[in-house]
């Protein structure tokens, strides 16, 4: 799916106007956004992590001055700037504290600096978080108060929102739905994503996915993605593991089924905490999704999951789906958190 949704004409915006960022390890997408969430202009730019925080940040402010000249806008019309990035951070004071996939940015104060260097105030939320409030605004959760989106990706990253409201945490550390327990075993998997022992991100990220392939295939099991452990050019992925199981390879199926499992038992867990009504799942690994026989049989096998650990009224009335913003729910939810914290009187947005 694209990066962005299809770009309106200024003509046809209703203001005022958010822009919404989103920082991601090699990427960050920036995207100009109007009150009713059409996007205007969208540009990424390279993170360029080893340059520093401070870089990136100039380079934003620079993307933004280049746009909005560019569209005869002033600074006026667009009142807040929306940050998505990855934790962890500190939320109230605006800082990075020590994101795993930033190293050169750990303990500083990126709100401000993106602030000073827009003269507009900036509202900061966490990356995930912003992904789901992009998907409760214009997403699979438009027709719900509450859900909660699981991002599969290289870990598991988490957004809840309750009756409109995100969950942030006095530390920040809110709606990390990636470091729940799953497993209690002393044997349990090791996240390689700097997560713990038995989380949820152990067994259910692109990283398990490739470490149980991984092992599995030095035990000697029989697939045709027996070639790949040399690495190089042939690196194993999830997606090989997901292309493998288009073919009907049965180890990569089996393994889909294993995270299908162990999703689902995070779910559980989850559902049973906030009964949120709503559980989605986004991020790039979702096995091709709905449009794909094996993404459809990996969210199956979760529901399937889900129904045998819950009540049958709970199950009834949870809804399991597949995020439909793709790649644009970040900076789509950044701006529309700012658009939030704008208004004085947030108005309704499902």
């Amino acid at each position: 799916m694209s990066e962005h949704l299809p770009l309106i004409d200024i003509k046809d915006a209703q203001e005022p106007l958010f822009w919404g960022v989103d920082i991601g390890g090699t990427n960050i997408k920036m995207g100009l956004v109007d009150d009713t969430g059409e996007t205007l202009a969208f540009e990424r730019i390279a993170t360029e992590e080893s340059q520093g925080p401070q870089s990136a940040v100039d380079r934003m402010a620079q993307t933004i001055r280049k746009i909005e000249q560019k569209l005869q806008l002033s600074p006026a019309q667009i009142p807040r700037v929306g940050l998505g990035s990855p934790g962890s951070m500190d939320l109230p004071k605006g800082m990075l504290v020590e994101p795993p996939n930033l190293p050169s940015w750990w303990q500083f104060p990126i709100r401000d600096a993106l602030r000073t260097a827009v003269d507009r105030p900036v509202s900061f939320i966490n990356d995930a978080n912003a992904a789901a409030y992009g998907e409760y605004w214009l997403g699979t959760g438009q027709q719900n108060d509450s859900m909660i989106l699981l991002t599969l990706g290289t870990g598991v990253g988490g957004g809840i929102i309750v009756n409109g409201e995100l969950v942030n945490g006095v530390n920040s550390f809110g709606s990390e739905c990636g470091h729940i327990l799953v497993n209690t075993a002393a044997d349990a998997q090791l996240c390689v994503w700097g997560g713990g022992r038995g989380q949820l991100e152990a067994y259910a990220s692109a990283s398990a996915v490739v470490q149980r392939t991984r092992q599995r295939l030095t035990e000697g099991a029989e697939s045709q993605l027996s070639g790949l452990l040399g690495g190089g050019n042939s690196e194993l992925t999830a997606k090989k593991v997901y292309q493998a199981a288009e073919a009907g390879d049965a180890l990569a199926l089996e393994i889909i089924d294993e995270t299908a499992r162990w999703l689902g038992i995070g779910i559980t867990t989850l559902v049973h905490t906030l009964d949120p009504g709503l559980v989605v799942l986004g991020g790039a690994m979702n096995f091709g999704g709905s449009a794909s026989a094996v993404g459809r049989r990996f969210l199956e096998a979760v529901r399937e999951e889900f129904r045998s650990r819950t009540f049958d009224n709970v199950y009834a009335g949870t809804r399991l789906d597949f995020a439909s913003l793709g790649g644009a729910a970040g900076y789509l939810g950044a701006a529309g958190y700012a658009r939030r914290q704008y208004h004085p009187h947030p108005i309704p947005t499902n």
